[in-house]
């Protein structure tokens, strides 16, 4: 499970991410990660924490697929928070092929679009 203070829950942030985010595209999924933003609404001074949110259309699969996405794609993330910077805001959003993958090739894919956003990959 994803820590509390890494979800992304608010609809705001979800559109931050994805309008004035960078975006990779993957056979799976399309990852939109805003980097080092700052959280009005996070008290104190020190960074703030990265959030990851997911979006999982009816077009992925019925319920029990698209829960059965969201669970692996939480697992994978909550593993690669550390490589992102601090006060990122990351959208992952499934793609109809999603219900259909195992973990590891979601895997495969959200580990290529982090590495484009990153830096470490070419186009």
């Amino acid at each position: 499970m994803l820590p509390t203070e890494n979800r992304l829950r608010r609809r705001e942030d979800f559109a931050t991410a994805v309008r004035r985010g960078r975006r990779a595209g993957r056979p799976l999924l399309v990852v939109h990660l805003r980097s080092g933003t700052t959280d009005p609404h996070a008290p104190g001074e020190s960074a703030p924490p990265t959030r990851a949110g997911f979006v999982v259309s009816k077009a992925v699969g019925v319920a029990v697929v698209r829960n059965l996405v969201k669970r692996r794609l939480r697992h994978l993330m909550r593993e690669r928070l550390p490589q992102l910077p601090p006060g990122s805001l990351v959208v992952v959003r499934a793609l109809p092929g999603a219900g259909d993958a195992d973990h590891a090739q979601l895997a495969r894919d959200l580990d290529a679009a982090l590495a484009r956003l990153l830096g470490g990959g070419a186009r």
